[in-house]
């Protein structure tokens, strides 16, 4: 059989199981889940895949809502990433939904020919990528050993084929003060509002000298208990990043001399807690460029012509492409002037264009694994890179250096 006969095949699978894929995406769009709450659309997802004839894994890598699926023997193994986390409040508005349908579609079109060409393909649903780092733990935790190349698509308002992923991690802020009476005794409390606000200040003047692609943005999580009461503890949720791990680590730096301003200015007490940081992007060139072709030769454009392009955020699978070949392109949706992460492009993930989508994803990531199969000096030389055995390195831990700051 010629390559193009298994694309072929490839094809015809994926179209005859674009309607049921169609109805997946529009369930878990319909029942959103915040990150590792994903019992129903990961219940869903590993259902679906022991239909159709994988071997399922439920639990995978000691992740409760994390499910493989597992089809072939070839000697190139694939990895096509699923994501079904929702976001608080505007649900599946980054179109997690659509990934999930997209990567089981390309796993069915697979199924067909994976024997034939060589390929040992694997569907793994990743949950909590919305800051909860589901690939990292389960990069640490063993889960992609063996796997030798890793696809996936995401929703966005236009195709692009290598967006910036930048480098990111969270801070969870907590200024520790003293309670007392507002009007009568306020000289007695340590505001810890106030040390908040100087924070928030020192970033913001902060701002004027960062780097192109640095971006630092939170949310207070808890400002206080009652006006007429000094704040003895406030919270936030901080993110900052960076084109690189070390653009990120030195705007951490000069984060964290922000939020120790506001512990000085104030006499509180501050402590820090870090989350696990998400590393920028390396995109596969060779198989974003297969991608490339396969996608236009569906219709697709990666022509900016005016469109919005969505880039610079961040995600966990640039942990798991800096071991394992990885392309992460964005596919189009029509969602008007909406963008990802707002209510209506929420909404635009149940539409026609969204639907179109997950056909459109799943048919050209299926051949690019074909190709990557089938093209000697690409198989060799994914296959020359496996994800490690052991846990990938920690973060430092945040050390505040100026008194009387307190470091968790």
């Amino acid at each position: 059989m010629m390559e193009t006969e298994h694309r072929q095949v490839a094809r015809d699978r994926a179209q005859r199981a674009h309607l049921a894929l169609i109805g997946l995406s529009h369930w878990i769009h319909d029942h959103p889940e915040l990150g590792d709450q994903e019992t129903l659309a990961s219940g869903v997802v590993a259902d679906w895949l022991e239909k159709a004839g994988f071997e399922v894994e439920r639990g995978l890598g000691g992740l409760p809502t994390a499910v493989a699926g597992t089809f072939g023997s070839g000697p190139l193994h694939v990895a096509l990433l699923a994501e079904y986390d929702a976001l608080p409040d505007v649900g599946h508005a980054c179109g997690h939904n659509v990934i999930a349908a997209a990567a089981i579609g390309a796993g069915v079109a697979l199924a067909g020919v994976a024997d034939k060409v060589g390929l040992k393909v694997s569907v793994i649903g990743t949950p909590a990528e919305e800051g909860g780092g589901g690939k990292i733990r389960l990069l640490d935790a063993g889960a992609f050993e063996g796997v030798h190349c890793a696809l996936m698509v995401h929703p966005g308002p236009s195709d692009t084929l290598e967006p910036q992923v930048l480098a990111a991690e969270r801070l969870d802020v907590s200024y520790h003060g003293r309670t007392s009476h507002a009007a009568a005794f306020p000289e007695r409390g340590i505001n810890a509002a106030d040390a908040l606000v100087v924070a928030q200040v020192s970033i913001g003047l902060l701002r004027q000298r960062l780097r192109v692609t640095d971006r630092i943005h939170g949310i207070v999580t808890r400002g206080g208990e009652a006006a007429n009461v000094i704040p003895e503890l406030t919270t936030a949720s901080i993110m900052i990043r960076g084109a690189s791990l070390a653009d990120m680590d030195s705007l951490r730096e000069e984060v964290m001399r922000c939020l120790e301003a506001g512990a000085t200015a104030t006499g509180a007490t501050l402590e820090v807690k870090s989350q696990p940081a998400y590393r920028e992007m390396r995109h596969d060139i060779q198989l974003a460029d297969l991608y490339q072709l396969h996608a236009e030769s569906l219709g697709r454009s990666f022509e900016p012509d005016g469109r919005i392009v969505f880039t610079n955020f961040s995600s966990d699978i640039g942990n798991l492409s800096q071991v394992i070949p990885s392309i992460h392109p964005i596919i189009g949706v029509d969602a008007g002037e909406a963008v990802n992460h707002q209510p209506e492009f929420a909404a635009a993930g149940v539409t026609e264009s969204a639907d179109k989508a997950i056909l459109d994803g799943a048919i050209a990531m299926a051949w690019t694994a074909i190709d990557a199969a089938t093209k000697p000096e690409l198989r060799d030389r994914l296959m020359t890179t496996t994800a490690p055995t052991k846990p990938s390195p920690t973060r430092p831990a945040v050390t505040p250096s100026a008194a009387p700051v307190e470091a968790a």
